[in-house]
């Protein structure tokens, strides 16, 4: 064997011998709390919603848009979605609502469709609420400069 290989099996072994052991002294708590991931957490206590507040601007390139309206109650499932009773093309004027973007027309490939693309469809995949509400976790993240 070269000394390369001695070398990759020496700290093979040793993570296996002591890896364990390192990983099992430290306490890691989640956003979870130290709720195991087999057990059930208790819900997140839920943030007031601020109505007539004017939408929070977008700090990356391609953000989806913030929600800046309540969605309690929606219903979004293979047969209806009520985003687009007002979103969609056909209704966005008449409710005076943002049009859905017309990327959501393709599929991965960048066929264009008649309808919203499946990968699309399920608009809080990507879109959530917008509420005045300090980080889960502290960051320092800034925008990009052209969104300052």
């Amino acid at each position: 064997m070269n000394g390369k290989r001695i070398m990759m099996l020496t700290l093979a072994i040793a993570m296996l011998m002591f890896g364990n052991q390192v990983l099992s002294e430290e306490s890691v708590e989640s956003l979870r709390g130290m709720t195991a991931i087999e057990d059930n957490a208790t819900a997140p206590e839920s943030k007031p919603w601020e109505a007539d507040r004017k939408p929070i601007t977008r700090t990356f390139i391609q953000q989806p848009p913030l929600i800046p309206h309540s969605t309690q109650g929606y219903q979004i499932n293979l047969k209806f979605n009520k985003c687009l009773t007002c979103h969609s093309w056909a209704n966005y004027e008449k409710s005076r609502a943002t049009k859905i973007s017309q990327d959501h027309f393709r599929d991965r490939e960048g066929n264009d469709l008649a309808n919203v693309s499946a990968s699309r469809y399920f608009c809080t995949q990507c879109h959530v609420e917008q509420r005045a509400v300090a980080p889960l976790v502290d960051n320092e993240f800034k925008p990009v400069d052209v969104l300052q």
